[in-house]
């Protein structure tokens, strides 16, 4: 990895003496391009409320006739306090070798004596804002560490099925993963939107670099900020210390937003801000910090309620969905529910003890003929009741599904189309699916003889 530009460091120089300012300004700004100087130190803790530094030079005398550096080490304390990641070099023109002890015991990294010699002046500054610099990144790596651990022990199913719409979908995934664009993965609750995303990271070129995933739908407004883009410390009140967002953390990898249909307008447009620059800044910051992140995100929201600007920026629409990906509902890949089936029966077998197990014929049958609403995520629960309460090696659903299916989901009135042969076709593509495929109980339910049945799947390209 390329080393970081120390000349994006950020020096503080206090000092009571305007001449020693500009002389150091002199000889830091050929190498720094950030240099704030102060020469009124009563106004050090506003300035370090307000603003972020790497590197504090410190006068450490600054009532006439003081020798001792006594109002040097207050102050250092002050800057410990606001700005426990800064690097502190004291100055004097008084030195002496309890002097220097005192200050590091107080926390400072480096002592300079004036008048000092520019050469040790610069190699101590470029130490120090290394040391920064360092520290930065590590606690930043500890901050990916930890988010990495969090989700270690997280259930991950592979993805299961040989289905044609699921075979499109994951040729689509192989497509788009060798790409950097950005995806919007769509569908009901309990498809499986996260093991999309996880499809496409596994097959990126960022597949070394990490998986984070956020819930924007259990972020509150008041978090939101401080989830995504970090924090310093005493930003706020529960803010103890600094913390990288998952924005910093994920950076290099790919960066999972799930359930981003949930979050309110305002909280769009901090994303979309964060998206458009490929910056974030930390709340109690000012400092911008660039991130490289791959951005995947998923919303069960539907095409119709993403169009609606009420609900949805257009702009962050168009700068997360370069490549949409719609994940069918289980109903629609009926096929796949065996196999899922006994991936999960065996799956819960190991995890609870248990030998291993198979799915009598009547109950796949069964399982085949429930709409699961639910989609894989409802399967996936009624296969893990099964197996904690069976007795026995086959496996049964006696007690676990009611004796007769919910009717399936409804359209919404709102995705329905409008035009009359999409209206026909949508129809004759949910009786067929409700009956399994059976023209004759298909075509009573939609009041049709068999014949004129055919004729119309014909028409509208129904198999």
């Amino acid at each position: 990895m390329q080393a970081p530009d120390l000349r994006d460091t950020r020096l503080l120089v206090v000092d009571d003496d305007r001449q020693i300012l500009r002389a150091a300004q002199i000889i830091l700004k050929q190498h720094f391009a950030h240099i704030h100087t102060l020469d009124q130190p009563a106004d050090l803790t506003h300035l370090l409320v307000q603003h972020e530094f790497d590197v504090i030079l410190l006068d450490m005398n600054f009532a006439a006739g003081a020798t001792q550096g006594e109002e040097g080490l207050r102050w250092l304390d002050v800057a410990r306090r606001l700005a426990p990641g800064a690097k502190v070099i004291l100055m004097t023109a008084y030195a002496d070798v309890d002097t220097a002890v005192n200050a590091m015991r107080h926390g400072a990294t480096d002592f300079v004596v004036k008048p000092w010699d520019n050469t040790r002046l610069l190699a101590t500054v470029t130490a120090a804002a290394r040391h920064a610099q360092s520290d930065r990144e590590l606690r930043r790596l500890q901050d990916r560490q930890q988010v990495l651990d969090a989700h270690a022990d997280a259930e991950q199913f592979p993805i299961h099925g040989e289905s044609p719409a699921l075979k499109s979908l994951l040729a689509q995934v192989g497509k788009v993963a060798a790409t950097d664009a950005t995806v919007l993965i769509t569908g009901e609750n309990g498809t499986g939107k996260e093991l999309i995303a996880r499809a496409i990271h596994r097959q990126s070129r960022r597949r070394d670099r990490g998986f984070f995933a956020v819930d924007m739908g259990a972020l509150t407004e008041s978090l939101f900020e401080s989830e995504l883009f970090g924090h310093r410390k005493g930003a706020f009140t529960d803010a103890r210390e600094d913390r990288a967002g998952r924005f910093e953390v994920a950076s290099g990898g790919t960066l999972f937003l799930d359930e981003i249909g949930n979050l309110r307008l305002s909280m769009q447009a901090k994303l979309l801000g964060a998206l458009a620059t490929r910056t974030i800044t930390r709340v109690g910051s000012d400092r911008p910090i660039p991130v490289d992140v791959r951005l995947v995100s998923a919303t069960n929201l539907t095409e119709a309620e993403l169009g609606d600007p009420a609900r949805f920026r257009q702009d962050l629409l168009y700068r997360i969905n370069t490549i949409t990906l719609k994940v069918p509902p289980l109903r629609e890949r009926r096929d796949d529910i065996p196999l899922l089936a006994a991936h999960f029966a065996d799956y819960y077998a190991r995890r609870y003890g248990k030998p291993r197990l198979r799915i009598d014929a009547a109950a796949i049958a069964r399982l085949r003929e429930w709409p699961w609403p639910g989609n894989v995520r409802e399967l996936r629960h009624v296969i893990e009741r099964v197996v904690i309460l069976s007795e026995h090696p086959v496996l049964r659903l006696d007690g676990v599904l009611p004796a007769e299916p919910p009717p399936a989901p409804r359209p919404r009135e709102e995705d329905l189309p409008l035009n009359l042969d999409e209206l026909e076709k949508l129809a004759i593509q949910r009786a067929l699916a409700r009956f399994e495929g059976n023209l004759s109980r298909a075509a009573q339910a939609l009041g049709l003889g068999r014949s004129t049945l055919y004729r119309k799947m014909a028409r509208h390209g129904v198999s």
